[in-house]
């Protein structure tokens, strides 16, 4: 069995560095933002180290997103269904995005066998659920809404087609196509 050697320390800084920034953009702007480039510019590395350390953008999406909270949902805010409009117009805009669609694929796809990403997986799974969930409660308690759904439901009746559509689909998600979405939920009051 070949052991690896261990990882140079201006290697392992740089790294870490790379990381921190990337998981920083992905918080402040989203996945979209998460490019070798703009990576570089924050972590004060050269671009060159970023593709050394991950020739493909996707993978290091895939590396800070399995080790980030989503930016996706949080913060639910009054009335309810604009702001669940919105998130779920950053969702379908973000995974328009060939690297953001490629990482959501091999999430799915690395969650069969790999049970690290499946755990990953996992918890971005329930803290969509959650968010999902409180946003929707705040909605009800607030007579906007009669739900019709559960929060894990829910979820899967905005989000699932969200993902078919741009990840699978390569298609566009038109305001529509949100709005009946949402209807999907519950009956909502305006």
């Amino acid at each position: 069995m070949m052991m690896k050697a261990p990882l140079d320390p201006r290697a392992a800084r740089s790294r870490e560095a790379i990381l921190t920034a990337a998981r920083q953009l992905l918080l402040a702007e989203g996945p979209a933002a998460v490019t070798h480039q703009r990576v570089a510019q924050v972590s004060g590395t050269g671009r060159a180290t970023v593709y050394r350390h991950w020739p493909r953008a996707e993978q290091l999406l895939l590396d800070v997103m399995t080790g980030t909270d989503l930016p996706f949902f949080r913060a639910p805010q009054s009335p309810v269904r604009p702001w669940l409009h919105r998130q779920l117009r950053q969702l379908a805009d973000e995974l328009r995005l060939p690297t953001v669609a490629a990482v959501a694929l091999t999430v799915i796809q690395g969650s069969l066998w790999d049970p690290g990403i499946a755990r990953s997986r996992d918890g971005m799974i329930a803290a969509i659920d959650e968010r999902i969930g409180v946003a929707l409660v705040l909605a009800e308690r607030a007579g906007e809404v009669e739900l019709g759904a559960s929060a894990t439901d829910a979820a899967a009746l905005l989000v699932g087609p969200v993902l078919y559509r741009t990840a699978m689909q390569s298609g566009r998600v038109d305001d529509d196509l949100i709005d009946r979405l949402i209807d999907r939920v519950g009956t909502w009051r305006t």
